[in-house]
């Protein structure tokens, strides 16, 4: 994913994508087309992740034993690998979100500083 001036998509923090990827998949098991559209319709529109980012990311994850691919047949009938989320992705999910949460309170505390602290 990348940002341009000119296309209003936003760019990701590194390792940021491995976390959407593990919460697309918390609401079930889908192929890697799928993962790409549910991010892009969760975060309306915003949020576009390319094939060359989307399928290493994939790999990496099944790697380190956070999700498990399996082949299946897609919507369109055509056979798909499915990612579906391990018990070591769910707790993973876990950190990062708790991760997130404290990035995004320290950003907001340099951005909107207490009066007296600037």
């Amino acid at each position: 994913m990348a940002l341009t001036p000119d296309d209003g998509r936003l760019e990701l923090l590194q390792g940021t994508l491995d976390m959407l990827i593990l919460r697309t998949l918390q609401w079930g098991p889908r192929h890697g087309h799928g993962i790409g559209q549910a991010i892009r319709a969760q975060s309306d529109e915003l949020l576009r992740v390319e094939t060359g980012s989307l399928y290493p990311a994939l790999h990496r994850l099944v790697k380190r034993g956070w999700l498990k691919a399996e082949w299946g047949i897609s919507e369109a009938n055509q056979r798909a690998r499915y990612y579906r989320l391990t018990a070591t992705g769910k707790a993973q999910l876990a950190r990062e979100r708790d991760r997130w949460s404290q990035l995004v309170r320290a950003i907001g505390l340099v951005l909107n500083p207490e009066p007296g602290k600037e």
